[in-house]
């Protein structure tokens, strides 16, 4: 049936796109036709297959892949922390941006710089980086990437999942340290993720490698 045929070829089309183009074809149905033959035949109308093509890109550009964004704390003295990370999505390597109570425009912007050198001394050969479209990021940060290669990636609006990866670490970073530890102050938060950072890169195994180290691979 020529409307599975285009679900199955177009994998990113929708119900309403597959019934545009029947009638470009000339075929006569109605889109409601449309959506009971997709889902008579278990193929999801609209988002499943859309996230579907989303995980392809992920596992298919996995070696190239970085992700990032913002999480926040609390010190001690209520003082509220933000904390930028990169997360490379073959290896699982974490890269701890900084800490700041106020990430300003030129902030953000430093540490973008920062990241870019760091890629360049490990020699890794990023082309793609997910982040969200928090009004945190200037577009200087992209224009920054772009100049060293790697194309900004936005995730959907409200759509957590799809920088999943990063969100598990971030989950995992408040399980181990950050729900674990009285933090001070900046200092002593940079200091106890700088710590961190290097005992889940070297140290700590990670499932998702097949419990391998982001830094020191299975022999």
């Amino acid at each position: 049936m020529l409307v599975l045929r285009l679900a199955k070829e177009n994998p990113s089309w929708g119900y309403r796109r597959i019934h545009s183009e029947l009638l470009v074809l000339g075929i006569k149905v109605a889109a409601s036709t449309v959506w009971q033959i997709l889902t008579d035949t278990g193929i999801d109308p609209v988002p499943e297959r859309a996230s579907s093509t989303w995980a392809q890109f992920l596992r298919s550009q996995a070696e190239v892949l970085l992700a990032c964004d913002f999480f926040e704390t609390v010190t001690l003295t209520g003082a509220r922390m933000y904390v930028l990370v990169v997360i490379e999505h073959a290896q699982r390597r974490i890269h701890i941006l900084g800490a700041t109570p106020h990430p300003t425009a030129a902030w953000v912007t430093q540490a973008a710089r920062n990241l870019v050198m760091d890629l360049e001394d490990a020699s890794c050969r990023a082309r793609f980086l997910i982040r969200d479209r928090d009004g945190k990021f200037p577009h200087l940060v992209d224009v920054i990437l772009a100049d060293a290669g790697i194309q900004v990636v936005l995730s959907g609006v409200q759509m957590p999942r799809m920088n999943s990866i990063t969100e598990r670490w971030i989950q995992t970073c408040r399980h181990e340290l950050l729900d674990r530890t009285l933090i001070w102050n900046q200092r002593h938060l940079l200091h106890a993720l700088r710590e961190y950072e290097q005992f889940y890169n070297t140290h700590r195994p990670y499932q998702g490698i097949a419990n391998a180290r982001p830094l020191q691979p299975l022999p």
